[in-house]
């Protein structure tokens, strides 16, 4: 049986219908940038102090009610207390000067009981200052972002299996309307408990678009395009989103409105439904044989190349034992000793890139004392790392490309704690060089996992990876806050991570030049390319390879 490349090779690699759904595609990730940093806007925390009700005082006492704490070595006014409002009106009633007949250092202080102020110098509201998640409700700004990020957990696990159960489109569009519709109703939250539990929902639908997206162009395009889709459209079409959230953050510097814009581009990708087509891989691994073939017979028309008489002759004979033959699930990931293997290897991988990602990301987000400037700086750092991921895919093989990557983020990392203190812009070029590196290997590793996978386990597997990843995401506060004990210990630990990733990967296949899998019998095979294997008595066994057969 010819494999899918070769049956639809007479499409060509770049036509009308490629280059429409390439474009579709990569636009429809892009509020996936959008989404997946809003927090930073949403839950920054404003300059605030206690509220002072205006009461009849003097203005020196008015200027001292609040008490001046020392916070990183510079003085600022206290966030969570201030000096007895009775007894500072009493002694500004008597005519007492604060400093001078009265030492502060002896008022006794109370909690901030009339609320807070906040500054909009920068941000007109957020979430903190919306709902005073400050001083003993601090707690709640963490657990905001856990929350979000469970979301992401449990749709990126659903999403996978209810996409080989139900196709690639059906999916990304569902998705997609959980993002949109959930980000819409959060404009009209008036408690944080509304907010946090609409921000679960928003979650399901973050990346398993995105994960839906890219297997469904990574299974319509075929050659160096699909290439290019997986590696360098996807991911520049995230950091699009990505670099654009500060410039709507920056003109809309209310939390409401900025959620209401953001929300608002779901409309236009409803049209996309009629344009965007289904999986003709994933119709073929079902027995609908019929309905793949009107997908190609369609894209010869826009490609105006003439189709053959029958596209899928094999998988139309064969339809009815391949739909019987192929119906599987998440447990055939773990019940092969090789493929059990893969995907837990893919999984630790992918945790240790997702980590990294995140907590270099978040380490970086004081770049600039403009948050707005701090999101993008951190935003652009992705596209050169993108581009170098693609051409790592055009040229490079996926196991070693993956370790290199590893490698150069872990090197730096453990640099860092050797930088002294004056050179702070070291530093950050090292930081930055981390975040490089990482960023290319996490868009390695889409590609990567995507082309070991067969057809009906591709968008399983992936989903099961980027679960596992979002796991990091999780942990990522908590891994921060480590260096309260140690101030290098992030670093070393994700250092750590990503060098033990690296070994890791050498017991992966490789899958650089090869023809995506369409069974679970050929991906045996590809297990079984790279090494001779030797019996159980010393023999060598002939190696199996993975040729144009499949």
């Amino acid at each position: 049986m010819r494999n899918y490349a070769d049956t639809i090779a007479f499409l060509g690699q770049w036509g009308r219908f490629q280059k429409v759904v390439f474009f579709l595609l990569c636009i429809s990730i892009m509020p996936n940038g959008f989404g997946a940093f809003t927090l930073v806007f949403l839950m920054d925390i404003p300059s605030h102090h206690c509220l002072v009700l205006d009461v009849n005082l003097t203005e020196d006492w008015r200027k001292t009610t609040i008490p001046i704490m020392v916070v990183n070595g510079k003085q600022e006014l206290s966030r969570c207390s201030r000096y007895r409002l009775d007894v500072v009106r009493n002694l500004s009633a008597h005519g007492y000067i604060p400093g001078r007949d009265v030492n502060l250092t002896d008022l006794e202080q109370e909690g901030c009981v009339d609320g807070w102020s906040y500054s909009r110098d920068i941000y007109q509201s957020t979430i903190v200052s919306e709902f005073d998640l400050v001083c003993n409700e601090q707690w709640k700004q963490p657990l905001t972002s856990t929350v979000f990020f469970l979301g992401v957990l449990v749709g990126s696990f659903f999403s996978g299996q209810l996409s080989d159960r139900f196709g690639r489109k059906p999916i990304l569009f569902v998705t997609t309307a959980f993002q949109t519709i959930f980000t819409f109703a959060q404009v009209f939250s008036n408690s944080w408990t509304t907010f946090t539990i609409l921000l679960f929902f928003n979650g399901l639908g973050q990346m398993s678009n995105f994960v839906a997206a890219l297997v469904l162009g990574a299974e319509i395009f075929t050659g160096n395009v699909r290439v290019l889709y997986s590696s360098l459209g996807t991911c520049l079409g995230f950091a699009a989103g990505y670099m654009l959230l500060p410039l709507c953050a920056y003109f809309l510097r209310g939390w409401r409105s900025l959620l209401l814009a953001l929300s608002l581009p779901g409309l236009v990708y409803l049209p996309l439904w009629w344009l965007i087509p289904e999986s003709p891989r994933w119709l073929l691994s079902q027995g609908r044989a019929e309905e793949a073939e009107a997908i190609i017979r369609k894209a010869a028309k826009w490609n105006k190349v003439q189709a053959p008489r029958v596209v899928f002759e094999d998988y139309s004979i064969n339809k009815t034992k391949t739909h019987q033959k192929e119906n599987s699930n998440a447990f055939d990931l773990l019940r092969e000793s090789n493929m059990r293997i893969t995907t837990l290897i893919l999984c630790l991988v992918s945790f240790t890139m997702i980590t990294g990602y995140y907590g270099l990301s978040l380490s970086t987000s004081q770049l600039h004392s403009d948050p707005y400037i701090s999101c993008f700086i951190s935003a652009a750092v992705e596209v050169p790392a993108y581009i170098s991921s693609w051409l790592a895919l055009r040229s490079l093989p996926r196991r070693w490309a993956v370790i290199g990557t590893l490698v150069l983020g872990a090197v730096p990392l453990y640099l860092i704690q050797l930088v002294p203190q004056n050179l702070s812009d070291l530093s950050l070029v090292l930081k930055m060089l981390g975040k490089y590196a990482i960023t290319t290997g996490s868009s390695l590793m889409f590609t990567y996992t995507a082309e070991l996978y067969p057809t009906v386990l591709r968008n399983t597997a992936t989903g099961i990876c980027t679960t596992v990843s979002r796991v990091g995401c999780c942990l990522t506060p908590i891994l921060l806050k480590l260096s309260l004990y140690s101030k290098y210990l992030p670093y070393i630990i994700m250092g750590t991570l990503a060098v033990v990733s690296a070994f890791a990967t050498l017991f992966l296949p490789e899958s650089f030049g090869r023809p995506l899998p369409e069974t679970i019998q050929q991906m045996h095979k590809r297990e079984r390319i790279k090494c001779p294997c030797i019996g159980r008595k010393g023999t060598l066994v002939p190696t199996e390879h993975l040729g144009s057969s499949l």
